[in-house]
């Protein structure tokens, strides 16, 4: 079956991020660790006592960082943040990947949370003067949910080069 191209994609109504179920299933994997990470520094965040957990002295101290005045958005707590666009990007990977549009919609999702992470993590370096281990790991998480976004997409364009 030849693939079609749409108006809003360079892959067929049938392949969607399905054309690729392994970089789906990662992505997907990827996601439900990044939703625990970002439920440990949710729980963490509304903590009223210090305490010990990455706390490693004033470099690494999840504590100061999880409850700054960075660690909310208009008063939403960032690690709140973290957990629904990770629940976003489960669901494109899971529930959604047979749709056209869920290749271009995954990678929106990754780099938007991407982006957010890098200025969070600016805000750790240059502003707070101290690192979290849970944010640094969410950092790695959605960087690596980027790629493979990024990869479905490029691999849809070639099998859609190969099958013109």
């Amino acid at each position: 079956m030849q693939a079609t191209v749409n108006a809003n994609s360079e892959f067929s109504q049938e392949q969607g991020a399905a054309g690729r179920p392994g970089l789906s299933i990662a992505i997907a994997v990827l996601a439900i660790a990044g939703i625990v990470v970002s439920s440990v520094a949710l729980r963490h965040h509304f903590g009223s006592s210090k305490t010990s957990f990455c706390d490693f002295g004033q470099a690494f101290n999840c504590d100061i960082v999880n409850r700054s005045e960075y660690s909310t958005v208009a008063g939403v707590p960032v690690a709140l943040i973290g957990i629904i666009g990770y629940l976003l990007i489960l669901a494109l990977a899971t529930v959604y990947r047979e749709k056209a549009e869920t290749p271009f919609l995954l990678l929106i999702a990754s780099i938007g949370g991407l982006g957010f992470s890098l200025y969070l993590t600016y805000i750790e370096k240059f502003v707070l003067h101290t690192w979290c281990i849970l944010c640094l790991s969410s950092l790695a998480l959605i960087s690596l949910q980027t790629l493979l976004s990024a990869a479905i997409i490029l691999a849809g364009r070639t099998r859609h080069l190969t099958h013109s």
